[in-house]
């Protein structure tokens, strides 16, 4: 019975329209995201007025380097952002306070690590140089490949760059490999011969991407994080009914053609309304957010991304999933 109250109170919140600060002024939701296909949807939120239509003010950022969209949430100088569940762990593990509320999708291939022609497995690597972006989910997804290989980071030398320097690096043939995500992998595979080693779809479930909030804010601001959950999913309609025009939009945002944007579609998996109910039940499975963070925050600490596990209690909140009709 509790629950249902607290769903109807959230119901009731929403009908009641944008909820307004002490001067009557409707609360603008400040929202980042970056390059990456589970993200571009909220380009097509804005682009069909679908933030206005379901009564949330939005001011919506886009980052060009994903790790400043952390660095911005982190901080205060955003409500929310798009970001992978290992960047979020390390976050609260320094001690911000953030709640997770929605999930946007699962990388099943879109993250990768390539190599120049000659480098035809992970274990190859071993002497070989690796640019990547420091700290995160590629990072992680070059530990975790380096591991399965019997290597750990010690057995290669890392080049820290941003993923779209990195990409570039490894184009110009200045490193060996490098650690990147879509829409950069299009441009490291520009290199002749080059091919993926290594992808998320080797590792199910270690990659899940969310819509993640300050906590402050989802305890203050329940409407429009309800109104933001109920846009994301009546986006997913909208693009469903109209793929070309979608595509559309979302590959000029990344700055790639259609075509190619279309060779993303298998690599990340868009989680609906129904997944992400499961995915917020408790669980043991890959597919079960609170299993995933236990192991990546084992693993952030065994590779020395983090000082201690970060404490898990509120981190997941499915509250506003389950309240949503859309």
């Amino acid at each position: 019975m509790k629950k249902i109250a607290a769903v109807m109170a959230l119901l009731l919140l929403a009908a009641c329209g944008p909820a307004e600060d002490a001067e009557g002024t409707p609360t603008t939701v400040r929202i980042g995201f970056s390059a990456w296909p589970g993200w571009f949807p909220w380009q097509v939120a804005q682009e069909q007025g679908l933030f206005a239509k379901n009564g949330v003010t939005v001011d919506l950022k886009y980052f060009d380097s994903y790790t400043d969209s952390l660095t911005a949430l982190s901080t205060g100088n955003l409500d929310a952002n798009s970001q992978t569940l290992n960047d979020t762990l390390s976050s609260v593990s320094g001690g911000a306070q953030q709640t997770i509320v929605l999930v946007n999708d699962n990388s099943t291939g879109n993250d990768q690590i390539i190599a120049r022609p000659g480098i035809d497995s992970v274990a190859r690597l071993k002497g070989k140089t690796v640019a990547v972006e420091q700290g995160t989910v590629d990072h992680y997804l070059l530990l975790l490949a380096l591991q399965k290989a019997g290597l750990s980071e010690k057995d290669i030398t890392v080049k820290p760059l941003l993923t779209d320097a990195a990409a570039a690096a490894f184009l110009a043939g200045q490193v060996d490999a490098v650690g990147a995500f879509a829409p950069f992998t299009t441009t490291a595979l520009g290199l002749a011969g080059s091919k993926a080693i290594a992808t998320s779809a080797d590792f199910p479930g270690a990659i899940p991407d969310h819509l993640v909030f300050t906590a402050d804010f989802v305890k203050d601001h329940p409407t429009e994080v309800q109104a933001m959950v109920d846009t994301w999913f009546e986006t997913l309609a909208w693009m469903k009914a109209n793929p070309a025009a979608a595509v559309s939009i979302m590959a000029k945002k990344g700055g790639v053609s259609d075509a190619d944007y279309k060779t993303y579609d298998s690599g990340t998996t868009i989680f609906t309304r129904e997944q992400n109910l499961a995915a917020f039940e408790p669980g043991a499975s890959p597919a079960n957010l609170d299993h995933q963070a236990k192991l990546i925050a084992k693993f952030l600490v065994e590779a020395g991304l983090v000082d201690e596990e970060p404490p898990l209690d509120g981190l997941f909140d499915p509250t506003f999933v389950k309240a949503s009709s859309s």
